[in-house]
């Protein structure tokens, strides 16, 4: 791995930021969206909640893992993958888009999970903020 990876991963131990965008949150899930361009990449960032992701658009990608091993993938508009975490259980990567096309994806993690929800940067929480429901809005 080169190195501003290896210096991106260390300082992304505990990023909970597993999308692009925060699009909702309620007391019970968390809703993301993934847009990457060909060639744009989501940042490592660390899953500790239950979760699932579907994919709008065909494309291929390209996952970085903590432990230094590299998973590549194809996809089709409708492929749907869950994971479940026990308690302390966590996955840290990335995603590259390998494509020539945009590639498309919406992860939704559930908040009562075996694990707390890692604390989000402000920055992607005011996203959340849009699709809140209402009564959310005092969260912020």
């Amino acid at each position: 791995m080169p190195t501003s990876l290896r210096e991106e991963l260390a300082g992304n131990q505990f990023s909970g930021q597993v999308g692009s965008q925060l699009l909702s949150e309620t007391d019970r899930v968390r809703v993301w969206s993934i847009r990457l361009k060909p060639g744009e990449r989501i940042g490592f960032h660390r899953h500790v909640l239950d979760y699932f992701w579907t994919v709008t658009t065909a494309g291929r990608t390209r996952s970085r893992m903590a432990d230094g091993s590299i998973i590549e993938k194809e996809y089709r508009p409708g492929d749907i993958e869950h994971y479940v975490y026990g308690s302390g259980e966590f996955k840290i990567h990335d995603l590259e888009n390998l494509g020539d096309t945009e590639i498309v994806f919406t992860t939704v993690e559930f908040l009562d999970s075996a694990n707390e929800p890692l604390p989000l940067h402000v920055s992607c929480v005011g996203d959340a903020r849009l699709g809140a429901r209402r009564d959310d809005h005092e969260r912020y």
